[in-house]
């Protein structure tokens, strides 16, 4: 009886998160999501019978909370026993913990290839707030995750039981790379105007952002460009024009469903493939900063497949009334000359009239932020993470200080 209630309980949520519009609840609350981190596979290993914390980081806060978990890569049914959530203060340390419900259930079972998005909990948070969220699971699962939290998560040991609600971290005796479980968190306040989803492959995903000079080898640092554009509308734009950052970045993914070279671990992770989950499926979006293509040339896409998947999701986004804003494809060294020439016709047309010929909103050129003046090919040395395709701290910094905040706030006022 147990596991169908469970089931129910699921139903009931999919259908209040199914009827509510972007950017509110049923009731109308303002609630908009602050933080999220998009699922690309499975964790290596299964978890039975211990406790998880994933630590998320809030670009704006609230007075209450809502997280969603997903169970979109798993292998199999996801039971949580019981969940909490609470500011996170020192690595796996908690203060003030809260519990989570699921219509007003402390348990749920996600099936394979579902989520759900927990029960409003008060709870007060600021931007730049760490935020916990602990789960229990007693059962055997291998949980769905994001490969690159770019941060310590922690785990309990194995058959330790539910540490969910404990304020000390002493419990936690394993650390992990990945987010497992939770993909997403909405603060609810009525003062925010909405949400910016930057939406691309490792660029987006903050690849390069923990190299922060000599010496520096501090994860969790938030310091994807993403995260610093965040901490410019807070401390730069009015009231009037406050928002949400959430980032959708996955490593390795394209924008064309398929490319010559592409590997088989990122088959179904294309761009309009996540756009649904990753994008329309979060609260109060009310611009897209697209930024797709780099793979797409490193697997063989020509330029024409992928302008053709570009005009696909960008109609899909002004359907659904979001702004998107897009980059042209940046340098990278390791470019033939026929991928060179395709990066030309991407530029060409991402610039045509500042807005892709008039099916985007407008232009974010990221490729005269990064390249190299005297090699345009290349990223310039100083924004180099060492691999030639991502940028370092100082090079995300440099992408987030030339991203317009008006811009972005003109589409919120839409």
């Amino acid at each position: 009886m147990r596991a169908v209630h469970r089931i129910a309980v699921l139903a009931t949520i999919s259908a209040v998160v199914v009827a509510s519009a972007p950017g509110a609840d049923g009731a109308g609350h303002a609630w908009f999501t602050s933080w999220a981190q998009s699922q690309d596979g499975h964790a290596d290993a299964p978890v039975a019978g211990r406790s998880l914390r994933m630590i998320t980081h809030l670009s704006q806060g609230g007075d209450a909370v809502r997280v969603r978990l997903q169970n979109t890569f798993g292998t199999g049914p996801l039971t949580i026993d019981h969940a909490t959530v609470a500011p996170s203060t020192s690595g796996a340390e908690v203060a003030g913990v809260r519990d989570l419900t699921f219509v007003g259930s402390s348990a749920v079972t996600i099936p394979v290839g579902a989520d759900v998005w927990s029960d409003e909990t008060r709870l007060v948070t600021r931007p730049d707030t760490n935020l916990a969220v602990s789960m229990f699971v007693a059962g055997t699962v291998t949980p769905g995750r994001h490969g690159a939290a770019l941060r310590d998560n922690y785990l309990t040991a194995p058959g330790s039981g539910d540490h969910t609600a404990d304020a000390s971290g002493s419990a936690f005796t394993s650390t992990v790379g990945s987010t497992y479980v939770v993909s997403a968190v909405d603060v609810h306040n009525p003062a925010l105007h909405g949400t910016v989803v930057p939406f691309g492959s490792s660029v987006v995903d903050g690849i390069g952002s923990t190299n922060c000079g000599p010496g520096c080898t501090q994860l969790g640092a938030d310091r994807r460009w993403t995260d610093d554009l965040a901490r410019r509308i807070v401390a730069e734009a009015p009231a009037s024009a406050q928002l949400a950052v959430a980032n959708a970045g996955v490593s390795g993914t394209t924008s064309a469903p398929t490319c010559p070279g592409m590997p088989p671990s990122v088959a179904g992770l294309d761009a309009g493939s996540r756009l649904d989950r990753d994008v329309l499926a979060l609260h109060g979006v009310t611009s897209v900063i697209y930024y797709y293509g780099t793979n797409d040339l490193a697997y063989g896409c020509d330029g024409a497949t992928i302008l053709a998947s570009y005009r696909a999701v960008f109609q899909r986004l002004r359907a659904a009334g979001i702004a998107v804003y897009v980059t042209p494809s940046t340098p990278r060294p390791g470019y033939d000359d026929a991928a060179n020439l395709a990066r030309h016709d991407i530029g060409l047309f991402v610039s045509r009239w500042s807005s892709c010929g008039g099916t985007c909103s407008g232009v974010v050129n990221f490729d005269e932020v990064l390249k190299d003046p005297l090699k345009p090919n290349s990223i310039l040395p100083a924004y180099d993470n060492g691999d030639g395709i991502h940028a370092n701290a100082a090079g995300q910094r440099a992408l987030a200080d030339f991203i317009s905040l008006p811009m972005l706030a003109g589409s919120a006022r839409r």
